[in-house]
């Protein structure tokens, strides 16, 4: 992998706006067109009326196409690949900034590896101007638990990855939020000090991809109602290193400009639209 991908992340958050038929924040860059056509064939002129976002950290492309085993529960469940270019420093906070602003870090505020909140408009501003409701799942001190704060919206917040996803799974058989974005940092910080290809890490792959099976078979069981739009959307990637860092050994990292770094691909399905039925 040598080329960055040519559509931004920014692309995403105006896309997800349309997708729900409402404005997109006030600084966000023009929507992704591949997704908005996504959801023009799945939904047509309706729209959807749910998201769902799941939000792994640091899977880089190349590692999705390397194993793509590890990742088959996503695949074999989503019908739209959407490669993005991430943002500088492809580091977690300036990236889920970037997604959920749909603006560039100088612009959003976060250009370095600190978890202000973020004061400008964001996709969570829309939703609520437009009457829905919204949520967002974390866990620890991560990046989403905390950049998002003080919006007059639901925060679940948890000590560990277990209860995060099992307050996903409460939400979606509660069945009251328009859209919920549900944060899962375990790739990320295995792939820190095992490296991005370690067992360990892609242990926690697996993980993901088969946890995000399950959200999504409970959203086809228990939201027949709705339209909705899952999906599997990453921030940034990650690479190799091989280095001591204030007495700690590191063998996997992100932060620069590199393809590993910035290349990503998000997995998106349409449950509930004319797109599901042809599966």
């Amino acid at each position: 992998m040598s080329q960055l991908n040519e559509t931004s992340l920014d692309t995403l958050c105006a896309a997800l706006c349309y997708a729900l038929d409402i404005a997109p924040p006030q600084q966000a860059a023009p929507a992704n067109e591949a997704l908005c056509r996504f959801v023009d064939e799945a939904f047509g002129a309706e729209k959807c009326d749910r998201i769902f976002m799941f939000n792994p950290d640091a899977i880089g492309q190349w590692v999705a196409e390397k194993y793509p085993n590890f990742l088959r529960e996503v695949t074999q469940r989503t019908q739209l690949q959407l490669p993005l270019r991430s943002v500088m420093p492809s580091v977690t906070p300036v990236c889920f900034g970037t997604m959920y602003t749909g603006a560039q870090p100088s612009v959003h505020g976060i250009q370095a590896y600190a978890k202000p909140v973020i004061t400008i408009d964001t996709i969570f501003d829309a939703l609520l101007r437009a009457g829905k409701k919204c949520a967002i799942i974390a866990y620890g001190t991560s990046s989403m638990s905390k950049i998002f704060l003080e919006r007059d919206m639901d925060y679940y917040h948890f000590k560990n990855i277990e209860e995060v996803n099992a307050c996903a799974a409460r939400l979606i058989l509660e069945d009251k939020y328009d859209f919920i974005a549900c944060y899962n940092g375990n790739y990320d910080g295995i792939m820190h000090y095992n490296g991005p290809e370690s067992t360990a890490a892609l242990g926690e792959l697996r993980m993901n991809s088969h946890f995000f099976g399950i959200l999504y078979e409970l959203i086809r069981t228990h939201w027949k109602d709705h339209r909705t739009l899952l999906g599997f959307a990453m921030d940034h990637g990650s690479h190799d290193i091989d280095e001591i860092r204030k007495g700690k050994h590191y063998l996997g990292h992100h932060a620069t400009d590199m393809p590993e770094d910035l290349n990503i691909c998000h997995h998106y399905a349409a449950l509930g639209g004319k797109q599901e039925e042809t599966l």
